[in-house]
């Protein structure tokens, strides 16, 4: 046995040792091997829950729910709105704290009503130590449990264990709410999310596989992979982006030359886990012509498929 498989079978023995469990649960490769281990443990006394808001994209929610039905788990949703909360609008640097702790305030409602005790969530070993984790202040506050980091399961460790139950998120890039598209003190509002979640639809339809539009209250800063930058630096593209992100409400579209890294406009927010991964995580798998780096872009006049 491998160090890996002793450890998820550490955790699975651990978790057999509740009642029930409530999995927080976004669809993300975290949550996913933590619904995964639950089910292994407990079976139906296993669910996962995945809260539906403004700030998780309908992509998500629809990855969640055929991760949820791979794995063989029973799945809540339960609705509500972070944009309820004045502390959460004003976009502080605890604006994760205050998602966190409402998205997991859900998850307990729902493990009442279930007549569970505890909640799980999907933060691994390898989160504490990745700077400021407002979230984690959360997880910690309510009492949920963190099977993978109670058994030392770093992000590496989490995927590897993803792979072995031949779960389809296994390499799913890492995929922070909508809300940290929005720099630190811009206020978060209905209106900016979803031109965000508009514009980075667009981007997966293009054939893009990790990416973020930043939005700076109207200008939109488009980060892709270092990989894939040349193939965004076509005249093509730009005219496209331009185009469409100006159409759905955008007044300038830029490429940030320096590529994709996470938090860059809010540095507190865009780890794995530390927004309950609504963080989620995405990906998508497509297809890109390595000569032109166009394939898939259509021209300035065209609606791209899958856009409404």
């Amino acid at each position: 046995m491998t160090a890996v498989e002793a450890k998820r079978e550490a955790a699975i023995e651990d978790l057999r040792n509740f009642d029930g469990v409530v999995v927080a649960f976004s669809g993300g490769v975290d949550s996913s091997v933590v619904a995964a281990l639950a089910a292994d443990a407990l079976g139906d006394r296993a669910v996962a829950c995945t809260a539906r808001s403004e700030t998780l994209p309908a992509a998500e929610l629809e990855d969640a729910k055929r991760v949820a039905s791979e794995i063989g788990i029973g799945h809540e949703i339960v609705s509500f709105s972070e944009l309820e909360s004045e502390a959460f609008v004003e976009n502080d640097e605890e604006r994760c704290y205050h998602c966190r702790s409402m998205r997991l305030g859900e998850m307990f409602e729902v493990a009442r009503r279930l007549d569970i005790e505890t909640v799980c969530d999907g933060t691994n070993a390898s989160d504490p130590g990745e700077g400021h984790r407002p979230g984690l202040r959360a997880v910690e506050e309510l009492n949920a449990y963190s099977p993978l980091l109670e058994h030392g399961i770093t992000k590496p460790e989490v995927r590897e264990i993803a792979r072995e139950y031949d779960l389809s998120v296994a390499e799913k890039p890492s995929m922070a709410c909508l809300s940290s598209r929005i720099p630190t003190g811009l206020e978060v509002t209905e209106s900016r999310l979803s031109r965000v979640e508009r514009a980075e639809t667009l981007l997966r339809t293009w054939g893009f596989e990790q990416f973020r539009v930043r939005d700076h209250d109207g200008l939109a800063r488009i980060e892709v992979t270092t990989d894939e930058l040349e193939r965004a630096l076509d005249p093509a593209f730009a005219a496209a982006a331009r185009k469409h992100l100006t159409d759905i409400g955008f007044d300038h579209v830029t490429l940030d030359l320096e590529g994709y890294r996470t938090g860059s406009v809010s540095p507190a927010s865009e780890a794995d886990g530390s927004t309950g991964e609504v963080g989620s995580d995405t990906g998508t798998e497509a297809e890109t012509e390595a000569e032109t780096g166009t394939e898939g872009i259509p021209e300035t006049g065209e609606e791209p498929a899958g856009d409404d």
